[in-house]
């Protein structure tokens, strides 16, 4: 896929009841079992569509920033998305928008991320 500003990458995932289950037990003998989808789950959505889809293999994560807006209901389709903004090929730096959204359009959270990608050029 070949980096220009305005590409975008999307992923539709559902979160389901044992998910949740499964969260608490990570997070430790006193966690309690989510009633929304945790932001960490969500981080991971977008973890995922850079290093696998937008830029891809070889991204290396420098920075991100998200804002949460509104719960994520679990057992609903959320699909977070990551678009390309801006491109700077001679720092192999990539700036995208990240976004995730219930199926209704809610906006669930919304924030940037800043990746290197050793060519710019290729994607």
């Amino acid at each position: 896929m070949t980096l220009e500003i305005g590409r975008r990458a999307a992923l539709t995932r559902s979160y389901t009841v044992r998910d949740m289950q499964e969260f608490a037990v990570l997070a430790g003998e006193n966690a309690r079992v989510p009633d929304t989808v945790p932001g960490p789950l969500i981080g991971g959505l977008f973890s995922y569509l850079l290093g696998v889809k937008l830029p891809g293999r070889g991204t290396n994560y420098l920075k991100q920033s998200l804002e949460f807006l509104a719960p994520a209901p679990v057992g609903e389709p959320l699909t977070a998305s990551v678009t390309v903004t801006r491109l700077r090929p001679e720092k192999h730096l990539v700036d995208l928008e990240t976004v995730c959204e219930a199926a209704d359009g809610t906006r669930i959270c919304q924030g940037r991320a800043l990746v290197y990608v050793e060519d710019v050029g290729k994607g």
